[in-house]
């Protein structure tokens, strides 16, 4: 299990700022928890360090993206004889989230490998591997995310660097599994996405944010009013940390202008339009913002779903031609499908973020507020935006759903 709380400006933390995403998570106050991703660095930290050292470091400390420095106990730890391997694990603790990764077992072994080969991800047994396209990983690797792989290049670096020399690099295998991982996954969408085997190795913070609904859209609340307090005319709902950098950085907005929407867009919009600002920027992944277009107030996985033949026939719109939208509807991905599109010229991005604004726009009912819309995709690129519209201003035609 975790051995420290989130520092900084994550969950629990200071809470010097009088609103945003700081403050929001704060008054949950729901206590959050770890990504596999994470729990994977902390485990492949531990297994090369007594793979160099010949000791297992516990507890062992990690830096996540943002700064925090939790420590995790492990619960296992095997030295191969000559140290030709070295294995370590860390139990995921999720917090309050009712994650069904909640309590895993989640193994790294690390094995060296000749100079210059750096660091090469191995599936081990319950962790998935990608059989389909329109993720973020190629198809046949194993199913651990760019943020994950790269925490653990850092800090397996870092590693090399202390106990091996100057100049020294990783040069290793790193095996993750997860222990009864295939039967976890089957709980979860990683079968009809593709990924076979088990589990994804996910998170790009580090920290799994907990939501209870009630918890959440009553913070959610609270941000609208700090940010009206302090005379913000304009704010910004994002579906996660991602989005929200984006959004920063296109707008230059304070931190108490910041909301922290998740999948709960109707939740922003319904309190917003009972407490108006001029201007309302939605940002998040273009996967969920699809959802926001045909319709859905919650983005929530298990809510709703991104619907490809809604997304074939905005592509249409886009002048996409049969055989395209055909591909698009089959697409196993959101993100798939918009790589088809992008490829053929149609900007499928642009389409879904004007939707989304007009279905925004819809709810708000006459709000006097103006809203834009940006859609990213997960490294945080800009793959889609509508520009600011307010009340009244017309309404772009939608596909019949």
């Amino acid at each position: 299990m975790a051995e420290a709380q989130p520092q900084g400006t994550g969950p629990q933390g200071t809470g010097k700022a009088a609103g945003g995403r700081s403050a929001q998570l704060a008054h949950t106050g729901l206590r959050p928890g770890w990504t596999t991703g994470a729990c994977a660095t902390a485990a492949s930290t531990a297994a090369y360090t007594a793979l160099l050292t010949g000791e297992f470091p516990d507890p062992v400390t990690i830096t996540l993206p943002k700064g925090q420095t939790p420590s995790f106990a492990l619960a296992v730890e095997e030295l191969a004889p000559g140290r030709t391997a070295a294995m370590a694990g860390v139990v995921k603790d999720a917090g309050d989230d009712p994650d069904v990764t909640h309590g895993a077992l989640v193994r790294a072994t690390v094995r060296a490998l000749p100079a210059g080969s750096g660091v090469v991800f191995r599936a081990g047994a319950g962790v998935g591997t990608v059989t389909r396209p329109g993720l973020p990983l190629d198809v046949g690797e194993p199913a651990i995310n760019p943020v994950p792989r790269q925490l653990m290049r850092e800090h397996l670096a870092a590693v090399a660097a202390r106990h091996g020399g100057a100049g020294a690099a990783a040069d290793v295998e790193v095996e993750i599994s997860v222990d009864h991982g295939e039967e976890i996954a089957r709980s979860t969408w990683n079968p009809r996405l593709g990924i076979l085997g088990g589990l994804s190795i996910l998170g790009t913070t580090g920290i799994v944010v907990p939501y209870s609904c009630s918890a959440w859209i009553d913070s959610i609340r609270r941000g609208v009013d700090v940010a009206r307090a302090a005379g913000r005319r304009h704010v910004a709902g994002c579906t996660g940390s991602t989005s929200e950098k984006v959004a920063v950085a296109l707008h230059h907005l304070p931190e108490d202008a910041l909301l922290d929407m998740g999948d709960f867009a109707g939740a922003v919009l319904k309190y917003i339009r009972r407490h108006p600002v001029e201007r309302l920027t939605i940002c998040g992944g273009f996967a969920k913002l699809s959802k926001l277009a045909a319709g859905h107030l919650d983005l929530h996985s298990a809510r709703s779903q991104v619907d490809k033949g809604f997304l074939a026939e905005l592509a249409r719109r886009g002048g996409a031609d049969e055989a395209l939208a055909e591909a698009v509807a089959e697409a196993n991905t959101g993100l798939a499908a918009l790589q088809l599109c992008t490829a053929a010229g149609v900007p499928l991005g642009d389409l879904v973020a004007a939707t989304a604004r007009d279905e925004s726009l819809a709810v708000l009912r006459g709000a006097p507020v103006a809203v834009d819309v940006i859609c990213i995709d997960r490294a945080g690129m800009v793959v889609g935006r509508a520009e600011p519209r307010g009340p009244g201003e017309g309404r772009q035609g939608s596909p019949q759903r």
